[in-house]
């Protein structure tokens, strides 16, 4: 432990002792000093603080100073009544201070109580709760703020998260201070208490104990409480000036002595007119000898700040350029800047502005924030903030998707209608604007409000525009999350697993695979929907087999495997059951043969008459899919489903292709159709 470490606890232990062991009075003498020492640096730290949570230590420290001073109150209690000595400290504020009379000292005292516990101990114990309840009353409204700004992209992951961190430790330090205000109230209860205690003990004790007259005791110990009482009231009033002064502080650029000198001189003029003001009231008999002397200073004061704010305006528009924002264009940081492209941008035209605007109701916001969420959990792989913006270059009701710069889906909405999907059976009750459904291609009907209860009742699916939109929105950045992991994000994703587990990402990368490596694998995936949350079995994996090829296709295959619990229940339906389309035999065998390997790579030199024999057998399997629940699979065997799904995912991309490897044993597999050669 460092040293000031070792003397707090030490420090913190000593008050303990203080309260049981009896002290020397120029030891008492001492530790009163410390204690106006500490209780005077208070005040000054918290007058220089920007921001509460600059001393966010206060509410810990506020506890210990109050708990020290009790101690002290303790010791010098047990040396009065016990010896009728309290130290130099003590009978200096006793004699000095009120001038050796007993009555002044103790109206000096009780005024002194008074001020602490009515006007700044109880004040500051209503504004720290107050505080503490607008601030957890106003959290969630921050964090809607915070994921909206992130959203729209005004900040990144790391400021969003500064600032989240921000907002808990405001609740957390108003929620402290709310129950340390209680210590400064409970402190100014017991100072009253302990000074009635010494005060009366004490003169009982002198005329019994120390044969004093009744005169001569009250003399001595009225003059020892006061003291005592001084001396403890004067740091506890700084330390109650210093609360009320840290629960009442707002965040600002300055601390408080700046702000107070540059809000309260802002305008010059209203001290000509204090001044005119105090100059009047020396034509009664207060007299020109005291006010004119205040009167000048606020009026030399307002001139002299009068003048400074003219040379500021005069030297600011003498620097301003005559034309800034053509300087601005001509500025070649600025085309710079024009390279920059977000990674995911939704433009929509100006009639949807609402979805939008949260003060028209608009909950998109939102909804991305949900949907870069799901997409984490369903995919393992964090999507960029989506860049927001309207744009008047679009129809009034049409939106767009951008992935990387290109558009990778757009539409229409009708933000009065709602998008009704027929169950198959039409309702020709059911009017509407013929359409289709964005996400999946459906037909659909964009129909009126007042037509939606009964759509609903005839079995139509019926969405409205928001949730329209976040669905399309969901499967097309579903369909396109390998474009928009790079390198960057790879790494990050290979950092944050690491803190978890060293050892596996250090036998990987950078020996034997290099971040590219990776990333080449994960994209593999990703691109045909294999979530990469499971990132700890994929590292096994590649671990095991990374020391034998570095061949990205090939690695990819054996992580499939490697995920092949994973990847069957992604397809598997009720009863365990698993309905594919297999691959003939023999086609097997002549694609296998037809695999041709180069330094580049491998790939599949078919005939082009029988690949479009195969592809057409597998469109026709796949179009008997409607009878059938789930989505198209093709089952073929491990050495070359990467070149069977190279072959269709041109054509065909909605066919699934797995290997036998894949699926688990207790899976019960129903083949349905062959895809034979010609």
């Amino acid at each position: 432990m460092k040293a000031r470490d070792l003397v707090v606890l030490f420090g913190v232990i000593m008050i303990v002792f203080m309260l049981i062991i009896p002290l020397p009075p120029f030891i008492l003498s001492l530790l009163i000093i410390v204690n106006i020492a500490l209780a005077l640096v208070t005040l000054l730290v918290a007058m220089n603080m920007n921001e509460p949570l600059q001393f966010s230590i206060f509410p810990s420290l506020l506890l210990l100073l109050t708990l020290f001073r009790l101690g002290l109150n303790v010791s010098t209690t047990r040396s009065i009544l016990g010896k009728g000595n309290a130290g130099a400290v003590i009978d200096t504020f006793g004699n000095f201070v009120v001038g050796g009379n007993p009555l002044v000292g103790l109206v000096v005292f009780l005024i002194l109580i008074v001020i602490q516990f009515i006007v700044i101990t109880k004040g500051s114990e209503r504004v720290s709760e107050v505080a503490a309840r607008f601030t957890l009353d106003a959290m969630p409204g921050k964090q809607m703020s915070i994921d909206a700004d992130l959203n729209a992209g005004l900040i990144n992951e790391q400021q969003a998260k500064a600032r989240r961190d921000k907002v808990e430790q405001e609740a957390d330090f108003h929620g402290a201070m709310d129950g340390a205000s209680k210590f400064v109230k409970g402190d100014a209860i017991a100072g009253i208490v302990i000074v009635i205690i010494n005060l009366i003990v004490g003169m009982v004790i002198g005329m019994i104990q120390l044969g004093l007259t009744f005169a001569e005791s009250s003399q001595k110990f009225t003059l020892l409480t006061v003291g005592d009482g001084l001396v403890s009231q004067i740091p506890a009033l700084l330390i109650s000036t210093a609360t009320g002064i840290v629960v009442t502080r707002a965040a600002s650029d300055g601390n408080l002595g700046q702000d107070i000198s540059k809000q309260l001189l802002a305008y010059p003029n209203m001290l000509f007119i204090a001044g005119g003001v105090i100059i009047l009231l020396g034509f009664t008999p207060i007299g020109f000898l005291i006010t004119l002397p205040i009167a000048l200073i606020l009026i030399v004061t307002g001139y002299v700040l009068r003048q400074q704010e003219q040379q500021t305006d005069d030297e600011t528009t003498d620097t301003e350029e005559p034309d800034i924002d053509e300087e601005a264009i001509r500025n070649p940081d600025n085309v710079v800047d024009l390279l920059q492209m977000d990674p995911i941008e939704f433009e929509f035209g100006y009639a949807l502005v609402p979805l939008a605007d949260a003060d028209q109701g608009g909950d998109l916001l939102d909804r991305i924030v949900m949907i870069r969420r799901q997409l984490a959990v369903d995919l393992g792989v964090v999507i960029p903030v989506v860049r927001i913006r309207d744009n008047i270059q679009l129809e009034p009701n049409a939106y767009r998707l951008k992935v990387k710069g290109n558009v990778a889906a757009e539409g229409e909405l009708l933000l009065d209608h709602y998008l009704a999907m027929s169950p198959g059976v039409e309702d020709e009750q059911i009017q509407g604007i013929e359409t289709v459904e964005p996400a999946f291609g459906l037909p659909a009907l964009w129909i009126a409000e007042d037509v939606k209860e009964r759509a609903e009742t005839s079995g139509y699916t019926v969405v409205d525009p928001p949730s329209v939109v976040s669905t399309h929105m969901t499967e097309t950045l579903k369909h396109h999350a390998y474009e928009l992991l790079g390198r960057q994000e790879t790494k990050q994703l290979i950092d944050h697993l690491q803190e978890s587990y060293p050892t596996l990402v250090e036998e990987v990368t950078p020996e034997p695979l290099n971040v590219g490596d990776v990333q080449k694998v994960l994209k593999r995936l990703l691109r045909e929907h294999v979530s990469i949350r499971n990132l700890p079995v994929i590292f096994e994996v590649l671990a095991d087999h990374a020391v034998m090829t570095r061949d990205t296709d090939l690695l990819t295959e054996y992580v499939r495997q490697g995920l092949s619990r994973q990847i069957t229940r992604q397809f598997v339906q009720e009863g365990n059951k698993l309905t594919v389309m297999t691959l003939d035999p023999g086609l097997e065998e002549t694609m296998a043969q037809s695999v041709q390997r180069t330094e580049q790579g491998q790939f599949l030199a078919l005939d082009p008459q029988v690949t479009e024999n195969i592809l057409q057998q597998i469109a026709g399997q796949a179009e008997k899919w409607v009878d059938y629940e789930g989505e198209p699979v093709l089952l073929c065997s491990p050495a070359i489903r990467h070149h069977v799904k190279q072959l269709t995912e041109k054509y065909l991309p909605h066919i699934h292709i797995l290997s036998y490897n894949e699926l688990e044993p207790s899976i019960e597999v129903q083949s349905v159709g062959v895809v034979a050669a010609a």
